[in-house]
């Protein structure tokens, strides 16, 4: 998937570069794509993610953050825009690639535990203290849909929804230096020196939520961009028994736009 993402950001690269120095293209031509395309403006946009898959609230479970790596989160993204009329109103809508991922680490108390025993004992299911390291790696295809407002030459805002679809997930993670009663805080008390746990085949292939942002206009055909997309629903399906809270893909995205 990486590969997928440094060839688009190359691809866009050499988009951007052609488009700058190619100077055979008559006015008559553009004249003719201008009128072909009546007012839609073709835009090609590459940014970094950075967020979290996290609880809102924090539960009571979760006694602390010690850690967070963000990792490397790629987002690519094509979109037509178009204004209304001689207004400042106009609707953006496109297809994204990207990733949403992190890795944490943090301190729990009767956290809900279902894992592996990596010293051989089976599965353990219960209520763990200790450690807790958490990876969340995924890969989801996007269609936002957006009203904008342009503010002036340069700046304009945007806020609407987005559906996505899951490509690929992963959101494994460990349990270690602590212990863990059996099913229930009040059950037979047991040490975890490490166990091991895997959900990635049970999470939701669709997701859904608001975006909003802005973007300035640098130069003719270049723009930088910054967004908030906070999702609506958990990774998990609500009635997911193995982690009994809802998890939501809450990431910002800072980035640069290509407008032909």
């Amino acid at each position: 998937m990486k590969r997928t993402f440094i060839a688009f950001l190359i691809a866009i690269a050499a988009i951007s570069v052609s488009a700058q120095t190619k100077k055979e293209v008559s006015d008559t031509d553009k004249n003719l794509i201008s009128a072909a395309l009546k007012g839609w403006h073709i835009r090609l946009s590459a940014g970094y993610n950075i967020g979290g898959t996290a609880p809102l609230p924090l539960p009571r479970e979760i006694r602390g953050i010690e850690s967070y790596n963000p990792g490397l989160n790629l987002a690519i993204e094509g979109t037509v825009e178009k204004k209304f009329g001689k207004g400042n109103w106009g609707l953006r809508w496109g297809v994204r690639l990207d990733t949403k991922g992190m890795t944490t680490k943090a301190e729990t108390k009767n956290y809900h535990m279902e894992a592996w025993d990596t010293e051989g004992s089976g599965q353990i299911i219960g209520a763990f203290t200790g450690k807790v390291k958490t990876s969340v790696k995924n890969t989801y295809v996007t269609v936002p849909v957006l009203a904008v407002y342009n503010i002036n030459k340069r700046w304009n805002v945007s806020a609407g929804a987005y559906a996505s679809y899951l490509l690929d997930g992963e959101f494994t993670g460990s349990a270690y230096d602590g212990y863990i009663r059996d099913q229930n805080p009040t059950g037979e008390k047991a040490e975890v020196t490490r166990a091991e746990y895997d959900f990635s085949n049970d999470m939701r292939k669709f997701n859904w939520g608001l975006q909003a942002g802005g973007e300035y206009k640098a130069y003719k055909h270049l723009a930088v961009f910054a967004n908030l997309q906070w999702a609506m629903n958990g990774i998990f399906p609500s009635d997911y028994g193995s982690v009994t809270f809802e998890l939501y893909p809450i990431y910002g995205t800072l980035g640069f736009t290509y407008l032909f």
